[in-house]
């Protein structure tokens, strides 16, 4: 029990139930010690979380002057007593009304308890020798009691505070790289909607107030690095496409060959069943695998039309396109793809991208996937005809009459 310890406010204040349980929960403070400065730090630190601005904690720092120790301790009294003319000086000149209502603050925060006198005046009874032995004013006792919490809440709010900082300090990079990225696409003519992707830069940064919080910027923060992410996307794809642009000529009288060549193809003779592993090729040998219709790469792989430009695949180079696209968003890595094209040339490994697609939800690791049929064509073993025949009959299409339509 602690009743010794409950004042009530004199005069027009009234007393609250909130007030009562602050008086409560701070009145255990027997063989407690604490630096009142270090503490002082602490609340200071956890301000927004107390509720308390930067005059309120002058005034209290002024309260915490007047107590002589440097060591907050029951022992020695934790009440002081100060006139407002004497707290007003320590407070840096601070105007009477303004010292009353901080007061009030200060109280309200939980950081001090009024102790009030029958005449609400704050002064001090001495004993004989000189030992204060009741005392009335402000009680410091909040700030022992409440030590650790002080400490805590300062911790929390430090770390906000960084986290405000590193998103603060993200979002100018990203917003920097976006800004440069969008002007180098559009100086040096770079193939996308930049006007678009420029006004949606410029809504994101309208959006960052003047004075921002962390939940205000944290949202921006992630737009803005998804939009990042969508422009190294698009010029990613146009580099590689420049990249594999070399294969093409090499590549192009491959797409101009003749039905016979694609039936032959699809059709494997007699003595190899479909899917089956053709005879061994030696590697001084080995030919490259023929390249098919776009019309019936499209018509067994469907999907990937949807990552072309503008929703469509026109062409093979928008085929080569979407196929980076695509690589991307499955986890194949650069190196795997690069490798294909290299092995199967550029329109076949965007085609074999497209198969892998279109199984998507069949293949658990479309790198290694990729990877496997690259070696197999390396060695000659690998041919995409059943592959786009499997994915024909599975439209409902029957391979020998689409072979016809082209």
């Amino acid at each position: 029990m602690h009743t010794h310890k409950v004042t009530t406010p004199v005069g027009r204040r009234p007393m609250t139930l909130a007030l009562l349980k602050r008086q409560l929960d701070t009145a255990d403070t027997k063989g407690k010690t604490v630096d009142k400065w270090k503490v002082f730090r602490d609340a200071c630190e956890a301000g927004p979380l107390l509720g308390v601005q930067d005059r309120a904690l002058t005034v209290l720092h002024a309260l915490l002057t007047f107590y002589p120790d440097n060591v907050l301790s029951e022992e020695h009294g934790l009440v002081v007593f100060p006139s407002n003319k004497h707290l007003s000086v320590r407070a840096h000149g601070i105007a009477g009304t303004t010292l009353r209502r901080h007061l009030a603050v200060l109280v309200e925060a939980g950081l001090i308890v009024r102790k009030d006198s029958p005449n609400g005046k704050r002064y001090a009874h001495k004993g004989g020798s000189g030992v204060i032995e009741q005392a009335f004013g402000f009680s410091l006792a909040p700030m022992l009691a409440r030590a650790e919490e002080f400490a805590q809440m300062a911790q929390q709010v430090a770390a906000e505070r960084r986290r405000f900082l590193m998103t603060k300090e993200a979002l100018s990079i990203c917003r920097r790289d976006v800004r440069k990225l969008i002007s180098a696409a559009m100086e040096e003519g770079a193939a996308g909607n930049w006007a678009a992707i420029e006004e949606h830069f410029r809504a994101l940064l309208a959006r960052i107030p003047r004075t921002p919080t962390i939940a205000v910027l944290e949202p921006i923060r992630e737009e803005m690095e998804m939009l990042r992410g969508e422009i190294v996307n698009i010029l990613e794809t146009q580099a590689n496409s420049k990249k594999i642009d070399t294969n093409e000529a090499h590549s192009e009288r491959h797409i101009q060959n003749s039905n016979t060549e694609y039936l032959n193809e699809f059709e494997p003779s007699s003595r190899i069943e479909l899917g089956a592993k053709p005879r061994q090729i030696s590697s001084t040998a080995s030919e490259p695998i023929k390249a098919f219709p776009l019309g019936m790469v499209l018509k067994a792989c469907p999907d990937i039309a949807d990552y072309g430009q503008g929703g469509a695949v026109k062409t093979w180079r928008d085929l080569m396109q979407a196929a980076v696209v695509v690589r991307s968003m499955l986890g194949v890595s650069p190196s795997a793809y690069q490798d294909a094209c290299e092995v199967m040339g550029a329109e076949n490994a965007a085609v074999a991208i497209a198969c892998i697609l279109e199984r998507a939800g069949h293949v658990n690791s479309p790198g290694g996937y990729l990877r496997d049929l690259t070696a197999k064509a390396r060695r000659g073993e690998f041919s995409l005809g059943p592959m786009l025949m499997a994915l024909l009959r599975a439209t409902g299409i029957e391979p020998r009459r689409m072979v016809n339509e082209f």
